[in-house]
């Protein structure tokens, strides 16, 4: 899996190079790796719908790379759409422990989706070391403002709109979900509730969903190498440990859910895949029950032996299966 094998990587070379550099070769070398999978990706034309790709569209008239984004159009759809003809529409997040990757390293699960009938907006946003928290959840919460004003534009259907991302993503997503469905006090929030429009579901996979405490995953019996590395990754976006209060709640976005207060919008259904050897089980399972308290349909799915962002390995049984549950949940919801 790419994203273990970005730890991996980071694991050997933390020791002998400083961090800025040691976080710039890691991203060059996935990016480096992600355009020779493009390259590669033709045998999996028969399976996909042919798709019109438009990159790189600023969301925010900063001029940089991170406020930028693509759009996935499906050229033709399984079955007639309703709402006069719109596509449903999903945002993706990637992850990459706030630090890493980007749209370009993730441009296959966001054609996957497209495949599918989606309208697909594949977002990037500002990373760590040098933009942290709250930089990325603004980004989002920026991004989700220009989807819903220009959704209508690419065919879109605004009312029909899906939230979806893995690991850092998937914080990204709940934390999208929170401030689309709570009056809360940060500017960038308030601007996203003041939109009107609920996710009409959320897709967060292999959620890294609380990182004011991540120190915990180094407890766990056993516990992956990797996740020494991927600790030291986010103390680059938000340093801890510490419990956290008022500005800096949306970084846990999980432990806002866990309490009993009631959003002003009903949250949207959930879909929460994560591997029962993902050492990231914890948060979904957490997910899942404080969804269940607060009575919000959702699906959380548990697959035997899978680690970390399984799904990406689109040449296992199990990461099919994923994909396909995911399709039917889209299909139901959205």
């Amino acid at each position: 899996m790419i994203t273990r094998a970005l730890l991996t990587a980071y694991e050997q070379v933390r020791r002998h190079l400083d961090t800025p550099t040691t976080y710039r070769l890691l991203d060059l070398s996935l990016h480096g790796l992600t355009e020779l999978g493009r390259r590669g990706a033709s045998d999996l034309g028969r399976s996909l719908l042919p798709v019109e790709v438009l990159r790189s569209i600023p969301y925010k008239d900063s001029e940089l790379p991170a406020h930028t984004l693509d759009i996935f159009i499906p050229r033709r759809r399984h079955e007639p759409e309703p709402s006069g003809g719109r596509l449903p529409a999903v945002i993706y997040l990637h992850g990459g422990a706030f630090v890493a990757f980007s749209k370009d390293t993730h441009w296959l699960l966001g054609m996957l989706l497209a495949a599918q009938g989606y309208l697909v907006f594949n977002v990037n946003y500002r990373l760590a070391p040098a933009h942290p928290f709250p930089a990325a959840i603004e980004d989002v919460c920026a991004a989700f403002g220009w989807v819903v004003r220009h959704v209508a534009d690419y065919g879109g259907d605004p009312a029909r709109l899906a939230l979806a991302g893995e690991s850092a993503g998937a914080n990204l997503a709940t934390g999208l979900t929170v401030c689309a469905c709570y009056e809360r006090p940060e500017p960038y929030a308030r601007a996203a509730f003041a939109l009107g429009v609920r996710p009409a579901a959320v897709l967060p996979a292999c959620g890294l969903l609380q990182v004011s405490n991540c120190e915990r995953l180094l407890a766990l019996e056993p516990c992956p190498g990797w996740v020494g590395g991927l600790v030291e990754m986010v103390r680059t976006y938000f340093p801890g440990p510490a419990p956290i209060t008022g500005a800096d709640e949306l970084a846990d976005p999980l432990v806002l859910l866990e309490r009993s207060d009631t959003p002003q919008r009903a949250l949207p259904p959930f879909f929460i895949p994560v591997g029962l050897c993902d050492p990231l089980l914890a948060d979904s399972q957490r997910l899942a029950a404080a969804l269940w308290q607060k009575g919000t349909p959702h699906t959380a799915r548990y697959y035997p032996g899978e680690r970390h962002a399984f799904h990406a390995m689109l040449w296992r049984r199990s990461a099919r299966l994923c994909w396909r549950e995911m399709y039917a949940f889209l299909r139901t919801h959205v």
